[in-house]
């Protein structure tokens, strides 16, 4: 008979033949290692998006021309959303896209319009700030972010269904992910 110890799924009385059933502290632990792995990587995207070679300094923004102002009211605009969506969370606001457990599926203010208003506020920051100052580099850099940013609301979303069920699939039913889509609230 082979030992029991050496056998890499022999826990709590499985076989080795059985796959490991995950325990729900493991999955906890999993699912916030990934959510800190999420932030790290938006924090380096945001970064390079500053410290890529620019097409002007910010110098070179007065007096304005069309596109630093347009990239201006972009950038304003989504400090704004984000703002919104920040206030709107209250105590459920989190760094990471983990859901706070316990807290209600906030589904009304800027929520009842975009079910990921930061990322959506974070990314038209980024696009005016493209705009304004950008070069080629910037353009790469946000493209990436918009990848990125796409990506991580489809985890938040797994999560959240998970969380809230039956509520959050009619919310997301009428709500668009990172643009507004009227159309479809009514």
């Amino acid at each position: 008979m082979p030992d029991r110890e050496s056998e890499p799924y022999a826990h709590a009385g499985q076989s080795s033949d059985q796959p490991h059933q995950e325990r729900p502290n493991e999955k906890r632990d999993r699912v916030a290692t990934i959510g800190w792995m999420l932030v790290s990587l938006q924090f380096l995207l945001l970064i390079a998006l500053l410290v890529v070679p620019w097409r002007r300094s910010l110098g070179d923004l007065w007096p304005p021309d069309v596109t630093a102002v347009i990239g201006v009211l972009f950038l304003l605009g989504g400090l704004v959303i984000s703002s919104l969506a920040f206030v709107r969370l209250g105590s459920a606001l989190t760094p990471t896209p983990v859901p706070v457990s316990g807290m209600a599926l906030r589904t009304n203010g800027i929520y009842a319009w975009i079910r990921h208003p930061i990322y959506s506020g974070i990314l038209l920051a980024a696009l005016g700030f493209t705009i304004a100052v950008g070069s080629v580099w910037q353009v790469f850099v946000w493209v990436l972010l918009v990848v990125f940013f796409i990506g991580k609301s489809m985890w938040e979303d797994l999560l959240l269904s998970e969380v809230h069920g039956v509520t959050w699939y009619e919310y997301a039913d009428r709500t668009g992910g990172l643009i507004p889509m009227p159309w479809r609230r009514g």
